[in-house]
């Protein structure tokens, strides 16, 4: 109706101050250019400084190490989803680089990192595509007609199905590691004082790449191909830096 204004009581402080927590961790991904959530901000300030009670105890920042890099891709990809124009851009992945083009329905932020999910022209298919493994993101001139795109499923089982089961033993200097990746609960302390560490993995060239981070402070007893492919890593790393004849 004309003249219809919500009335802010309604909200108590802490509402408040969550909106604005939030509206905060989005600001810190926005572009330079970009002060749409500054005035967001300000507009449900005004005129409640006094409603809006205690410090703040929340802050968020979503741009980790990358905001330089990141805040302009995110601004790119955002206005092509409001224009529903295609986005295009190169993309690095374990299995080689390639130019894509698709449609962006949704700016995702999971495990710690920022992810487009759409309709990919040259797959044929919704895909999730890594932010940092993005580069010359362009937003062009050519519409696309809205599909009734789902929601992305990014459930654990979806996305690690797992597969591969892992044990291995960890020296005590490392259950910091565990527990932050892990969880308290993915290891048990035996005789000797190492860590007993079981897990279900999906792939092995992550098992073991994360492996090999700890370098000799983990033995990994199964499965045994991971063993296999540790070894040669260590005697090819060897033969480089002149440590085998």
């Amino acid at each position: 109706m004309d003249g219809y204004r919500m009335d802010r009581t309604i909200l108590t402080s802490k509402d408040m101050q969550m909106i604005l927590a939030g509206l905060r961790s989005l600001d810190s991904v926005s572009g330079s250019g970009s002060s749409y959530y500054c005035r967001l901000m300000e507009k449900i300030q005004a005129g409640s400084s006094e409603f809006i009670s205690g410090r703040d105890s929340m802050l968020i920042d979503l741009s980790s190490w990358y905001k330089s890099s990141l805040a302009p891709k995110i601004e790119v990809i955002q206005r092509a989803i409001e224009n529903r124009h295609l986005i295009q851009f190169e993309y690095y992945a374990p299995s080689g680089e390639s130019d894509r083009r698709i449609e962006a329905y949704y700016l995702v932020f999971q495990w710690s990192s920022w992810y487009v999910w759409g309709w990919c022209l040259d797959r044929q298919d919704y895909r999730l595509f890594k932010l940092n493994r993005m580069d010359r993101v362009t937003e062009t001139d050519k519409e696309f007609a809205c599909r009734s795109a789902p929601i992305p499923d990014l459930s654990k089982e979806k996305i690690f199905p797992g597969g591969i089961i892992v044990k291995a033993l960890f020296t005590p200097d490392m259950k910091w590691r565990l527990v932050e990746e892990f969880g308290p609960h993915c290891f048990t302390e035996i005789d000797d004082g190492r860590l007993l560490f079981t897990a279900d993995y999906t792939d092995m060239e992550s098992l073991v790449t994360w492996l090999m981070t700890f370098g000799a402070k983990a033995e990994v007893l199964e499965p045994a191909e991971a063993r296999d492919i540790i070894r040669r890593n260590a005697e090819e790393t060897l033969n480089i830096y002149g440590g085998l004849t």
